[in-house]
Parts: structure tokens; C-alpha cells; sequence
């Protein structure tokens, strides 16, 4: 399998000389082509500023990025926003759903920009929302959905476009424990039956232990990993918990 995101030696500062933060501290690891993998951290570890880096809302101060052997770091302009619209799947905590839209409209938008026909754009919606089980919510408006319908269309629209990577920021952050569990089921499903590849960031032990590999961020730099293996859900689970006992009282409040 082949690197889908590789990442190397990246930094990232805030401030000036006077009062200066790094974010990020010299982080490198790569994503390859079909995985699935967790980013874990306590609140201000730096794993959010490292998925805003990955996603080009924020610029790193030194080192590079890439997707699909494609230096990210270097993008501007048309080939900025190109990158964007065709290369990544976006999977807000707060959904970011249009609320004048309906399900299938908030969809078939990612779909529009990229100029695709009526018949696919309708097919492919079609495909997908059977995937994700919404097919019975595709005429209703966000007010009218649950918390895990909407952050499924969400997961429906970051797909769509058949995106090189699909980057998640704390997906279940607002839903309930039944919601989170069947979006996570749904993440499975995309990862091993679509083959989509999925980087998640999380502070939850539940959420990360279905992914297949877990990066653990301290203080801006990688402070452990896991892979699933053979591992069961549960076996993986628990070894999680042992690494997030490791990293200390920080990370206390988050579990």
C-alpha cells in the first residue's frame, strides 16, 4: 500500500519572540492507502493543530506535508483550493451542515462545485446514503434530524467526492453513546468495505479503538502509537486506556 498522507518533521509556532508557543514539535509519521488512524491527545497537546495543518487552515512554520506525493505546503491559489475541494473529506464535531438545505441538498453541494451530471450526482447520493443508513432522511432539514443523522449526512458529504483522505475533528464530540457507536460502525464500514482513508482526531479511548492505528500526541510531539493487529475492539480498547494512564493526570478530565 502506498503513503496516502506523509508528514515530515513539521512544526508549528504561535506568537512572537517574546511569547512564543510550539504547537507542534517536530512531528513525523505517515497514513497509508486504506487505513484508519486515531489521533489522540489532552486538550492542548496539539493534535487539533496538527488536523488544521493536515487540512490547510493553517500554515506549518517549517517542514513539509504531503498527500498523494503532493508537498501541500507549497499550495496557493487555484491549486489551494483544487486540492481542497477534490483531495479532502471534511468531519466537523458541530456538523456544519447548511440548516436552509435539506439531507440530499447539503449532500449533492460538494457534488455541484466539482460540476458533476444530475443522473451520477443523484446515483452517488443514492449509493452513499444507503451505505450510511440515512436513506430515509435525505428530504428532511438538520432541525428535523438526530444528532448521529446529522453528523452521518455530514460523514455522506465528506465522501461524495471519493476524497484521497477523509479527516475527522472529534466526530462524536456531540452525540450520544448510541450515535457515537453507530457513526464509528459506519467509519468501519467506509474504511474496510470502501477503502476510504480515514485520520481522526479524538480525546475519547471508545472512539479511537476502532481505528486501526493510534498516534498519541503529547506536548506537541508523538509521544506513543498502537496497532490493532488481531486485536479485538475490547483488547485494542484496553490497551489504550494503559498508554492514556501513561500520559498522565492531564488527561484525566477527558476521559
Amino acid at each position: 500500500m502506498e503513503n496516502i498522507l506523509t508528514i515530515e518533521h513539521i512544526e508549528k509556532y504561535y506568537g512572537n519572540k517574546s511569547n512564543l508557543t510550539k504547537a507542534i514539535d517536530d512531528i513525523s509519521f505517515s497514513v497509508k492507502e486504506g487505513e484508519f488512524v486515531a489521533i489522540m491527545g489532552a486538550s492542548g497537546s496539539g493534535k487539533t493543530t496538527l488536523l488544521n495543518c493536515i487540512s490547510t487552515i493553517d500554515r506549518v512554520t517549517s517542514g513539509h506535508i504531503f498527500v498523494d506525493n503532493k508537498d501541500i505546503t507549497k499550495l496557493k491559489g487555484n491549486d489551494l483550493n483544487r486540492f481542497r475541494r477534490e483531495d479532502l473529506g471534511f468531519i466537523f464535531q458541530d456538523f456544519n451542515l447548511l440548516d436552509t438545505l435539506t439531507a440530499y441538498e447539503n449532500i449533492a453541494l460538494a457534488l455541484s462545485i466539482q460540476n458533476v451530471g444530475y443522473k451520477e450526482m443523484h446515483e452517488r447520493i443514492k449509493k452513499v446514503a444507503k451505505e450510511l443508513d440515512i436513506t430515509e432522511v435525505l428530504k428532511k432539514y438538520p432541525y428535523q434530524m438526530s444528532g448521529g443523522q446529522k453528523q452521518r449526512v455530514a460523514s455522506a458529504r465528506a465522501i461524495i467526492t471519493n476524497p484521497k483522505l477523509v479527516l475527522a475533528d472529534e466526530p462524536t464530540g456531540a452525540l450520544d453513546s448510541k450515535s457515537s457507536k453507530m457513526l464509528l460502525e459506519r467509519f468501519q464500514y467506509l474504511n474496510q468495505s470502501l477503502k476510504a482513508t480515514i485520520l481522526m482526531v479524538t480525546h475519547d479511548a471508545f472512539t479511537a479503538s476502532y481505528a486501526t492505528r493510534v498516534i498519541f500526541i503529547k506536548d506537541g510531539k508523538i509521544f506513543h502509537e498502537l496497532n490493532r493487529g488481531n486485536d479485538s475492539r475490547k483488547e485494542f480498547f484496553d490497551k489504550i486506556i494503559d498508554v492514556v494512564t501513561l500520559l498522565g493526570g492531564d488527561y484525566s478530565d477527558a476521559l
